[in-house]
């Protein structure tokens, strides 16, 4: 967390708020989680709404960067929400009110299920340690077509040896991932 100072003294930030100038001109100041609501829900009139494109998106760096198109910083939400918690979990806790989990707490409740036994042993070290890699950093750092360069997966082949030796191919490398995904974010609803 960065730390500011004034005249010397360090000082802390409380509460942000935003302004800007309404739909008929008039100065409107709210709190930043109030305006990151009200544009979230603009963009996303329901729960159900954002669940499904949720679902849909391939690449869920997408919705950040729409959100970040109105001015909705997650990082910024976070402050407010606490630590450790993926985008899913700050949109629909700010946004709808549903009790937010820790990336953390989302792969461990994978884990848990046995999610990997239709996988041999050598995809199950991958889905694990893409679940591990989702507990640290994110769903943006699991959908990079990077991921499979650093650690721990360099230590168990190259990229195309884990997606065609222990995948079988592109495709079932990326429908592992989807079904990852699903495990991870509507698991209650299939659990």
């Amino acid at each position: 967390m960065r730390k500011f100072y004034v005249s010397g003294v360090e000082v802390h930030i409380v509460a942000e708020r935003v302004e800007y100038i309404g739909e008929y001109g008039q100065l409107v100041t709210e709190s930043y989680v109030d305006y990151s609501r009200k544009h979230i829900r603009h963009e996303y009139a329901s729960l159900d709404d954002f669940l499904t494109t949720w679902r849909a998106t391939t690449k869920k760096d997408a919705i950040v960067k729409e959100l970040a198109a109105y001015g909705i910083e997650l990082e910024k939400l976070a402050r407010d929400v606490g630590n450790g918690y993926g985008a899913f979990d700050l949109i629909c806790h700010i946004a709808y009110d549903q009790p937010p989990l820790t990336r953390k707490e989302r792969a461990d409740k994978v884990k848990k299920r046995n999610y990997f036994t239709k996988y041999g042993w050598q995809a199950r070290a991958v889905l694990e340690a893409l679940l591990d890699k989702y507990a640290d950093e994110g769903i943006a750092t699991i959908e990079s077509s990077k991921v499979l360069r650093l650690r721990p997966f360099d230590g168990m082949g190259t990229p195309m040896e884990i997606i065609n030796d222990v995948f079988g191919g592109k495709t079932q490398y990326e429908n592992a991932l989807q079904e990852l995904e699903e495990a991870l974010f509507f698991q209650e609803q299939s659990a």
